[in-house]
């Protein structure tokens, strides 16, 4: 739903095992996306014991509605969200160590406090087993910033050495090989999904990858003011800087940093845009693996796949174009450019586990020149950012054990109940719809299966050797058993009780492969959920992100996915078409928002959000307006001045009070599938007459769009 707190690192090999079928996996704002893990209980339980839980004071304050931060002196038909989040963004500019600052990062705050008090507490026990065991090594080794910064480039010069090493083609070839199977991996991106054709298996997946700057524009265009050239200016230097850090000589380092920018350039050529790969069609391709070794003279995938321990009849070759180039690329590319890329992709991907020389290099680059963030957080919260990367969900365990309380996961799931009978009473409604797709719509929302708090079983850690002995290593070992456990899925049944996030990350997702709405424990706290709270400020807040994530399964892309998750037609030809005509309207009324400089919101690319946000809203309201008439409550009953009508507005537009650095802005109106915050919080609103009713607004106001202009879909 809301944009991404924190893109990952582009090289780093250790956040995450696989990136979710990317643009399908729908996240609504995120941290850092933890490998996918199941484990039985009991050590959990034992190592909470050893930590109680500290009081609720300890922790950092949500952003819970208040009217006190309402600016009245604006005109909420004019501009809900100024109305609401102006006040309060003019007195929380945006930290020095964090480039957006708002209603997710108060919630990230508090989580990363949570996840610290039980990671510090499993670092002090030296004795601890299980998670705790591998919660501990990650923390405690991480911290020790001594003994990294004595060991310098020592835990890569393995690495090094072979890259050093590269005579030929051939050996380009298999280095890329080793390196996947070590769990880490460049150019490309390959990890197990469920097949788009058959959701009950999980085959393989190649993905284009290999470019370190947000987008393929980055390296093609100039940009407004030359601006994508300036970055490309600064990322050449960043490199050089690097490699010298690492012991290249100047002039040398100079040349190689060209050559990795022209060597990324070529990619970027074949890559496709973040538009384009929003199609399923151009994340889906299967071939047999003798197809597939047709076009591919120097990195034959039949022998790729025997070196992953892999065994299969096809794959999906997601973009064949890119991959076509990549295969040229090992034949043409002179061996010393190929050694150049590969050694800052070691570097780079590496840094956050090395020397502060190769991390602060690294971090002067990608996150304030790139991001504008002004300062590198502090060393726990850059460690817990690993540890959740890397044995994520060993954490959660542990966290859902102190910081979950069992009634917030009952109330969620009537919640849940709430707004499915809510969006079923809507798709039964629908005018615009025939019998034939209605059917099948509902036989989607049937099958909808929902998650809340934490996954049912956990994952075993059995054979992830960590130790007390050095953070990269732990890192190392890490990548290397969570790919091992992600490769050992190919090829057999989709096991539907995992989860593609952790307890503790303020974030929440549609994956349409399983038709499955997922919310994590961490962000069941105001603004979002409060059991305490009124119902309109829950219907506002959680209510409006269930929707969101149901309504993402009748997207621009989730509509695309059947009842069972396949990649398959359900629509009547004359209601699709109809359909598109309606989210056409939606484009153009995001295409025509202006953010910094002069910067437009690409409809297009937040096509699928604004669907969700605008079908999520009107769900949840639907819903609160039974929840309050079950009540015996009327919609016009005031708390604190303003009836539940409006306080439902209100609170949609306090999840999105947020702040951003204006190089992270610039950045995410190129590369998020989000609009900003500000214009999310009115664009479903401004399409509601619930909204321009409940706050007595006129037509002409800008939070009322003209019946021609009215975007109405679900």
């Amino acid at each position: 739903m809301p944009a991404p707190g924190a893109e990952p690192d582009p090289r780093s090999p250790f956040v995450s095992t696989r990136p979710h079928v990317l643009a399908l996996t729908v996240a609504i704002a995120a941290a850092l996306v933890g490998c996918k893990q199941q484990e039985a209980a009991a050590p959990a339980a034992d190592a909470a014991k050893k930590a109680p839980a500290p009081v609720a004071a300890e922790l950092p304050p949500t952003a819970a509605f208040s009217i006190a931060d309402l600016d009245t002196s604006k005109n909420v038909c004019d501009d809900l969200s100024a109305f609401v989040n102006d006040k309060w963004l003019a007195a929380h500019p945006v930290p020095s160590d964090r480039t957006t600052w708002g209603s997710f990062e108060m919630l990230d705050e508090r989580s990363e406090a949570a996840s610290r008090n039980i990671a510090e507490a499993a670092a002090a026990d030296k004795n601890a087993s299980g998670v705790a065991k591998l919660v501990g090594d990650f923390y405690a080794t991480g911290l020790d910033e001594a003994a990294i910064n004595a060991a310098g480039l020592k835990p890569i010069q393995p690495m090094l050495d072979r890259i050093d090493a590269i005579k030929a083609p051939a050996d380009v070839a298999q280095y890329l090989r080793d390196e996947f199977a070590a769990g880490r991996g460049e150019v490309f991106n390959f990890f197990g999904e469920a097949d788009f054709k058959d959701s009950s298996t999980v085959i393989g997946y190649a993905y284009q990858g290999g470019l370190a700057l947000p987008e393929k524009a980055y390296y093609l265009e100039d940009g407004k003011d030359g601006e994508y050239r300036k970055i490309r200016d600064a990322y050449v230097a960043h490199v050089s800087k690097q490699l010298q850090n690492a012991g290249v000589a100047k002039d040398t380092a100079d040349k190689q940093a060209a050559d990795v920018l022209a060597f990324e350039t070529r990619l970027a050529k074949a890559s496709i845009s973040r538009i384009e790969m929003r199609d399923p069609k151009n994340q889906y391709h299967f071939v047999t693996v003798a197809d597939a070794d047709k076009s591919a003279k120097n990195f034959p995938w039949a022998e790729f796949l025997k070196s992953q321990g892999l065994s299969a009849e096809g794959f999906s070759l997601s973009q064949p174009k890119f991959f076509a180039e990549v295969d040229r690329m090992i034949g043409d590319v002179p061996v010393d450019q190929w050694q150049a890329y590969l050694r800052i992709n070691a570097i780079d991907g590496m840094a956050p586990y090395l020397a502060d020389t190769f991390a602060n290099e690294r971090f002067d680059f990608f996150n304030k020149t790139l991001r504008g963030q002004k300062e590198q957080k502090p060393r726990w919260k850059r460690v817990l950012d690993a540890t959740e990367g890397n044995v994520g969900e060993a954490l959660g365990q542990m966290y859902v054990k102190q910081y979950f309380p069992a009634e917030s996961k009952a109330a969620m799931e009537k919640l849940v109940d709430n707004l499915r009978a809510s969006l079923k009473a809507r798709l039964e409604q629908l005018d615009w719809m025939s019998a034939e797709t209605k059917a099948k719509a509902v036989e989607k929302w049937n099958s909808f299966m929902p998650k809340i708090g934490y996954p049912e079983k956990w994952r075993s850690w059995d054979g992830l050797a960590t130790s007390r002995e050095g953070y990269a290593q732990n890192a190392l070992a890490a990548a290397k058993f969570n790919r091992d456990w992600q490769y050992g899925k190919i090829g057999k049944p989709v096991d539907r009780t995992e989860w593609g996030m952790t307890p503790q990350t303020v974030n929440a997702y549609y994956n349409p492969s399983m038709n499955e709405i997922v919310f994590p424990a961490a962000i069941l706290q105001p603004p979002f959920f409060d059991p305490k709270a009124d119902p309109a400020l829950n219907y506002g807040g959680i209510g409006a992100v269930i929707g969101h994530e149901m309504l993402h399964g009748y997207d621009d892309q989730g509509s695309q996915f059947d009842a069972k998750g396949n990649f398959a037609n359900w629509w009547q030809d004359a209601d699709r078409k109809g359909f598109e005509a309606r989210t056409k309207k939606l484009v153009q009324q995001f295409d025509d928002y202006t953010s910094i400089d002069g910067l437009h919101v690409k409809g297009q690319l937040t096509l699928g959000e604004n669907i969700a946000d605008l079908g999520g809203l009107t769900v949840a309201y639907d819903a609160l307006q039974k929840a309050l008439a079950d009540a015996g409550k009327s919609p016009g009953e005031k708390i604190d001045g303003y009836t539940q009508d409006q306080r439902f507005f209100l609170n949609w537009a306090t999840v999105w009070r947020r702040n951003f650095n204006p190089e992270e802005l610039k950045v995410r109106l190129n590369t998020d599938p989000h609009a900003p915050a500000n214009f999310r919080a009115i664009g479903a609103p401004s399409n509601m007459p619930a909204f321009a009713t409940a706050f007595q607004c006129k037509p002409g106001d800008a939070m009322v769009r003209a019946d021609d202009k009215r975007v109405v879909i679900w």
